[in-house]
């Protein structure tokens, strides 16, 4: 019996050292797998060890490498769950033979039975026996007993602040923090240590060990019995949102082993079954559990079926984020939630109270009790159950047990008091009697307070759930009366989400454009410089190359085409360039008063000359009157007009061109209209796309850079105007348009049934009145300037850059210094500020901004910071797209020259910087100017053109220039033919000649 009543003790002992088993959540996996691998869940917590035997039955594959013996992975692994697990047990059989050993000595001392179990009486006796000094050891004993309690206590609180509150958040889904537990705990304790309970502790722990003990059995016996029985599921699942309220496998067994173990432990069984109460709450649980589960056949571990784990998902666990605290968590620590629409993590989901356990309704406690009441009761009482009366039986199904223990725990303790002490004597049984009917009446009054206060939460909590219905019912009445709506307002979410993915989908579309964009803006940047330096070098000495005098008349010709070719591939730069520019937001629009009519009559005459030299009519159409003065930018308006026109006159080859301008209420119609090709309607939307060239064009020896339409376009919308392009182009009769002379749209060729190509151009161009703009003088030659000479400082890195310049610069009496970079010019500076009076200080600066070292911005900013020169500084790069932006050393647009240089925006720079007079050369030295005169174009006879366009289809380009000289020494009046055929040979258009001589053969002027 003695045995017994120590073994009830001791196991109380197990659920405390149980916690400490806590620490097997930080066991790694064991190797190999097959040794029984610690399943762990997310959060730390430990899943079901399996041991060999639950392995699977995979024949094991030898490794290379692997220790075996009493130092292998396997057993180390083991070790490591004994010690962790049931290994504390050692500590805690320890700390009892210990305080056995310490009562033993208190007894051997003299101190009675009664005192010697106390803990101080232990510990003075111990250090009684340390201390020679019985003060110290009084000393030592108070410390030790200080230090003991603060720790137990503290500890105590703490645990026991995690067990309330996880507790109480599962049961009324609140949390108020764990420091309110805490404090409560901790007055506990402290009221226990006042009330002066210690005597009673034996007791108290005697009916703790049983309900520990049932409960632990009863998981021992899930674990080790239902599991591989089956009865039970595999793994273990902690969610809430996954489990019954009440699971009666578990909650069944250790309630019907605490029962019997708490009737064996008051002595209703007798003596011998209340020494062993323990032992009777570990044999019941251990049996109830497996029948319990086997009865209901687990159907009540899961509410609903879980996810796969993510331990199936590989070694790295994916996380998600809970909908509520937008924390995340890994999938085994969260659940999907019917009533927010998404993953919720398992503490959300235990403090949420408004879901009404929407994800499992029949695994709610109220339905459980419910169930069970409907399964006792007669069908009779069932429709009372639904007024509250199961809710208020299954309150006071709890309130009443506890306050009778409560109530009996009390009892058994006063009573020994009472009786124990002398005043009773002969009298002790009547004292027994009236203190038994005093607890009786405060049990009998609290239990009515207890029934008012459980019918009160009752009602309302009925109140509640009513006034929930009706706002329910009202709520689907309002959904019958929208549901005429509902159809339209799901169409409108639908198009809503679509809106916002397309949205997503178009922010992320502009966000890789736009670093495409940028991309390609610096690459479009670095190739033009790249581009632009010896580019500056070709184009510079073809310039002078045609202006010297000495060069042979028979290599003007090439000299031309360097200079054509130069420009064309300039051309294609400064294209590629304005589209970056417009595209990247980079082009600025000068708008200021500009000459509108003699803008238009410029461009006229420019493309009448083109036309003429091709042998097509161009047709000009000017409503009257155009203003004279509108507000435009005059660059960018003369760069649309011209790329559209230029592309017209480059893809006609017989008929007319036609070029129509009205202005009406501040807004400009321009329309060019041609009688090409046309464009297939295939090729329509691709018009203005960058490098897009028809088919015509593909054949075209005239092709050119397919950028210029798609600049005009760019340019058009820039300017706030539109662009449209028809093709076949409509009739004049149809479109509402007739000719110059009002006749029909017919050419002289009879073009009406060619295709053509229709461009109409709208843009706003107000009118401007009172403002005088004064036309532009023609530019004149300059051989020099009047006064002292000029010294000019060239800063650049590539000497042909630096020739170049000094070659255009020292013929007009500039002295020219050079230098290869920023270092070198900062050097020339200083040298000339320190010597006074230096004739060598440059009047005007000339800066490459790409140099190594340090470049040409940096050189500027030293320049001006430590006061080398005052002179005017001009930026000579490629570097397009730095020129016009903001700097912190004044250097404007109109100081930035882009190379190549041209000769005379360079000279004019300078004129207006030093305020040159420039020389001009005598009247007699001029070059007399080309007279526009109306040269024949009689083609030859018949004869020859055969001859002549047999040679073209042989490509034979030498038999093709013989034979040019010998029909223009026939007569003079084939001059211009053959002049005109001799560029397009030199030029290698042998299907323009091929043309050309096929109009003339069936032309009126053929001849013999």
């Amino acid at each position: 019996m003695k045995f017994g009543a120590a073994m009830t003790v001791g196991i109380a002992l197990i659920t405390q050292m149980g916690e400490q088993a806590d620490y097997l959540r930080f066991m790694p996996e064991a190797e190999p797998p097959d040794c029984g691998v610690p399943q762990s869940t997310p959060g730390g917590h430990a899943g079901p060890l399996r041991g060999p035997s639950d392995a699977p039955a995979a024949p094991e594959r030898p490794r290379a490498g692997r220790r075996r013996g009493w130092f292998s992975p396997r057993v180390k692994w083991w070790a490591g769950v004994m010690i962790g697990g049931p290994g504390w047990v050692i500590p805690g059989v320890l700390k009892m033979l210990s305080g056995a050993l310490l009562a033993y000595l208190a007894i051997g001392y003299a101190v009675p039975p009664d005192r010697a179990v106390d803990p101080t009486q232990m510990y003075l006796v111990a250090y009684n026996a340390v201390f020679s000094n019985y003060g110290l050891a009084v000393a030592a004993t108070a410390l030790f007993v200080f230090v003991s309690q603060l720790k137990i206590n503290v500890t105590n609180a703490y645990a026991g602040s995690l067990a309330w509150s996880n507790f109480f958040a599962r049961l009324t889904h609140s949390h108020p923090g764990r420091v309110v537990w805490m404090l409560f705990n901790t007055l506990i304790a402290l009221m226990l240590m006042e009330l002066d309970v210690f005597q009673a502790l034996g007791k108290v722990l005697g009916l703790y060990s049983n309900i520990a003990i049932s409960w632990m059995m009863a998981v021992v016996a899930d674990l080790v019995i239902n599991k591989p029985m089956g009865w039970s599921p595999k793994g273990i699942e902690f969610k809430r949102a996954h489990l019954y309220d009440v699971n009666p496998v578990g909650v069944g067994a250790m309630g019907v082993a605490s029962a019997l173990a708490i009737v064996a432990y008051l002595g209703a069984l007798g003596p011998l079954a209340q020494a062993f109460s323990a032992l009777i709450a570990l044999v019941t649980a251990l049996i109830v559990s497996p029948l319990i589960a086997w009865g209901t056949k687990g159907r009540f571990y899961l509410a609903r079926t879980p996810h796969a784990p993510a331990a199936d998902e590989g070694s790295y666990k994916r996380l998600t984020r809970c909908v509520i605290c937008e924390r995340d968590y890994e999938r085994d620590d969260l659940a999907h939630c019917p009533a927010y629409q998404g993953s919720i993590c398992s503490l959300c989901c235990t403090l949420d109270a408004r879901c009404n356990d929407l994800c499992k309704p029949h695994a709610r406690l109220s339905v459980q009790w419910n169930a069970l009441l409907r399964a006792v009761l007669p069908r009779a009482v069932w429709p009372y159950l639904e007024t509250g009366l199961g809710h208020y039986l299954l309150l006071m199904a709890i309130v009443v047990p506890l306050l009778g223990g409560l109530f009996a725990m009390l009892y058994s303790h006063e009573l020994p008091l009472l009786l124990e002490t002398g005043a009773a004597g002969a009298a002790g049984p009547a004292y027994a009697q009236v203190l038994r009917t005093c607890f009786v009446k405060a049990f009998a009054a609290l239990l009515l307070v207890s029934g008012i206060v459980a019918w009160w939460l009752v009602l309302t909590h009925k109140s509640r759930q009513v006034a929930q219905e009706e706002s329910n019912r009202q709520t689907q009445a309002l959904n019958e009366q929208a549901q005429v709506l509902r159809h339209e307002i799901d169409s409108h979410r639908r198009t809503d989400e679509q809106l916002q993915q397309a949205r997503l989908q178009a922010e992320a579309a502009r966000h890789q454009a736009e670093l495409a964009n940028q991309a390609k803006s610096r690459y479009i940047t670095t190739v033009s410089h790249e581009l632009r330096t010896p580019l500056n070098s070709i184009l510079g000495y073809a310039q002078l190359l045609e202006e010297d005098a000495s060069v042979p008349p028979h290599r003007h010709q090439a000299v031309k085409v360097i200079r054509r070719g130069g420009e064309h591939l300039l051309s294609l730069i400064e294209g590629t360039l304005d589209i970056a520019r417009i595209e990247g937001g980079k082009l600025r629009l000068e708008s200021k008063p500009m000459r509108f009519r003699d803008c238009v009559h410029e461009i006229v005459r420019m493309f009448e000359l083109q036309a003429a030299a091709k042998g097509i009519e161009f047709r000009r159409v000017l409503t009257e009157p155009l203003p004279e003065l509108v507000r435009a930018d005059e660059k960018r308006l003369r760069q649309i007009l011209i790329n559209v026109l230029g592309n017209a006159v480059k893809f006609t080859h017989t008929g007319r061109v036609e070029f129509r301008v009205s202005h009406a209420r501040e807004m400009a119609v321009f329309e060019i209209e041609d009688t090409g090709p046309g464009i297939p309607a295939a090729e329509i939307e691709q018009v203005f796309e960058p490098f897009a060239r028809g088919a015509e064009a593909g054949v075209s020896a005239s092709a050119g850079t397919g950028l210029g339409l798609t600049i005009g376009k760019m340019l058009t919308d820039l300017m706030g105007g539109e662009m449209k392009v028809v093709s076949p182009a409509p009739r004049a009769a149809d479109a509402g348009s007739t000719g110059s002379g009002g006749r029909p749209d017919v050419g002289n060729d009879g073009s009406r049934g060619m295709a053509g190509t229709l461009f109409r151009i709208r843009l706003f161009l107000p009118e401007v009145r009172g403002v005088r703009v004064d036309r532009e003088a023609p530019r004149k030659p300059r051989i020099g300037y009047a006064g002292a000479r000029r010294r000019v400082l060239v800063v650049d890195n590539e000497e042909v850059d630096r020739d170049l310049l000094a070659t255009v610069l020292l013929p007009l009496g500039f002295l020219i210094q050079r230098a290869a970079s920023g270092h070198e010019c900062l050097d020339l500076l200083q040298a000339a500020l320190n010597t006074s009076g230096d004739p060598e200080t440059p009047d005007a600066i000339l800066m490459d901004l790409a140099m190594p070292g340090i470049d040409g911005w940096a050189t500027v900013r030293a320049i001006r910071a430590r006061g080398l020169s005052v002179a005017p500084i001009a930026i000579v790069s490629g570097n397009a797209f730095d020129k016009g932006l903001e700097n912190d050393v004044g250097i404007g647009a109109q100081d930035f020259i882009l190379k190549p240089v041209r000769v005379n925006e360079l000279l004019d720079w300078l004129g207006a910087r030093l305020q040159l007079e420039w020389v001009e050369p005598p009247p007699g030295e001029l070059a007399a100017p080309l007279a526009i005169s109306a040269v024949s174009w009689a083609p030859p006879g018949a004869m020859h053109l055969r001859a002549l366009d047999e040679l073209v289809s042989l490509g034979y380009y030498r038999g093709i220039v013989r034979k040019l000289d010998e029909i223009e020494a026939l007569d003079e009046c084939h001059a211009g033919f053959v002049n005109h055929l001799r560029q397009l040979a030199r030029e290698f258009q042998l299907d323009a000649m091929a043309r050309l001589i096929g109009q003339a053969l069936g032309g009126p002027r053929a001849g013999a």
